[in-house]
């Protein structure tokens, strides 16, 4: 349930956010107890999640819990994770546990933690439609429940599932995707059943399924991915600064072209696989084949495509692959449930129907400033922020948690008129400096 003393009908905010996932939650954390900018932000979730449907037990996050809602942009602020731990009362439980990674659950509570101790948050509210009215000059954000106007509004509604063409129409009980695992993946003992997708999610999965055991164990499990192989992440420390804010705004003044080569070449260092992950796949393998003798069980196909998924000649599912590097293969592969872990989408923006068409675009991205402000044909004081939807603009981190509160802090400064302080630049030089002039060389 929302806060009833946000119900309001007339109000006027400065801001008003739309979707509350971990990025808007950053931002009503970093603008709380700002009277100076009043704040609403709405979602229309009853209550706060975030990949619940995901959360299998023994995964943990793929960065450091200092990459939190706040502490990179305010590590005095009350919505931080350590005060997080400290308001329950278990911070010296958690340091002696010494978590090699923090459980994704525990940081999963902690972003709820943070939405319900904010009364500037309401949930159950849904958004229909963001128009400008340019004679009052602000922005008028209806929703289900009320119409407030605003000077500024915040998009961050993140992403939606996505399974492509050949899988969607089989969606249900035997063809899901992964982010309704835990509601879906029950009753798989004795079954065939194929993960398709070879990123983190995907390795989770189907970890899961061969640590089954008795009953609950399928009859086999195949893993398919078009990756040449199961890659590991890349947590390599000159790596990570591309998850620098230096990097970001080298990004940002990129050639579109070499922004999306970028991407495409260091899709691992976001995309991979916890090595941690990898290994305790490796060892179940190992288990089932050498000690059980379960040769049968495991099935690992990397370097394919999936084409086709049709109805099964005796039920289930046939899936169609073809191996990337031998054009004339053709595999078949039986299925009684297939686990769709192919990634995520950005979310639709209907709502912004009533602006669309002066709102700059940039292929399938609005066009953002370098404080993610839209590029638009309205006022200069008067923005629509985009957070969590630019990363071919403002690269791979912008869907990571690593740059969420930089990010936030880069808005609430615009929003506040201010320009904090920046963090020391990365180690590496990412632009070069032209040379200085020789003079003996000028005549």
């Amino acid at each position: 349930m929302g806060h009833e003393n946000n119900r309001s009908s007339a109000a006027h905010y400065r801001c008003i956010g739309v979707g509350v996932g971990p990025a808007n939650l950053s931002l009503a954390s970093l603008l709380h107890g700002r009277p100076e900018v009043p704040n609403l932000f709405v979602d229309r979730k009853e209550s706060f999640t975030w990949h619940d449907g995901q959360q299998i037990p023994g995964t943990t996050l793929q960065v450091s819990q200092f990459k939190d809602l706040v502490s990179l942009a305010d590590p005095s602020s009350p919505f931080s994770f350590l005060s997080y731990l400290h308001e329950k009362g278990r911070v010296y439980h958690f340091l002696n546990a010494r978590f090699d990674d923090v459980p994704r659950r525990e940081f999963r509570n902690y972003l709820a933690w943070a939405s319900r101790r904010n009364e500037n948050i309401a949930f159950g509210e849904t958004v229909r439609e963001v128009a400008f009215d340019d004679e009052a000059n602000r922005f008028t954000v209806r929703t289900d429940r009320r119409t407030a106007t605003a000077d500024n509004v915040v998009v961050g509604i993140g992403s939606r599932p996505w399974i492509p063409p050949q899988g969607a129409d089989g969606q249900g009980a035997t063809q899901f995707h992964v982010a309704d695992y835990l509601e879906r993946a029950h009753g798989l003992g004795g079954k065939r059943v194929v993960v398709i997708g070879g990123g983190q999610s995907g390795a989770e999965a189907f970890l899961d399924l061969i640590s089954r055991s008795g009953a609950e164990l399928p009859r086999r499990v195949s893993w398919i991915s078009r990756r040449q192989n199961y890659f590991p992440i890349d947590d390599s420390p000159f790596t990570n600064d591309f998850y620098m804010p230096s990097h970001a705004d080298y990004f940002y003044g990129l050639p579109r072209e070499q922004r999306h080569h970028l991407n495409t070449r260091h899709i691992l260092t976001s995309d991979g696989i916890s090595e941690s992950t990898l290994r305790e796949i490796y060892q179940a393998i190992y288990v089932h084949r050498f000690v059980e003798d379960n040769d049968d069980l495991v099935a690992l196909h990397p370097d394919r495509d999936v084409f086709d998924v049709s109805p099964g000649a005796v039920g289930g599912w046939e899936v169609s692959a073809r191996h990337n590097g031998e054009s004339d293969s053709l595999e078949k592969f039986e299925a009684d449930v297939i686990v769709w872990a192919t990634g995520y989408r950005p979310a639709a923006m209907d709502f912004l129907a009533p602006v669309a068409d002066r709102l700059e675009r940039e292929g399938d991205e609005l066009r953002v400033d370098e404080d993610y402000a839209v590029r638009w044909d309205g006022p200069a004081d008067r923005r629509i922020f985009v957070q969590n939807g630019v990363r071919g603009q403002r690269g791979l981190a912008d869907p990571n948690l690593s740059l969420n509160a930089w990010r936030s802090r880069r808005i609430a400064d615009r929003l506040i008129g201010v320009r904090s302080d920046e963090q020391l630049a990365s180690f590496i030089e990412w632009s070069s400096k032209s040379a200085p002039r020789d003079e003996r060389w000028s005549a």
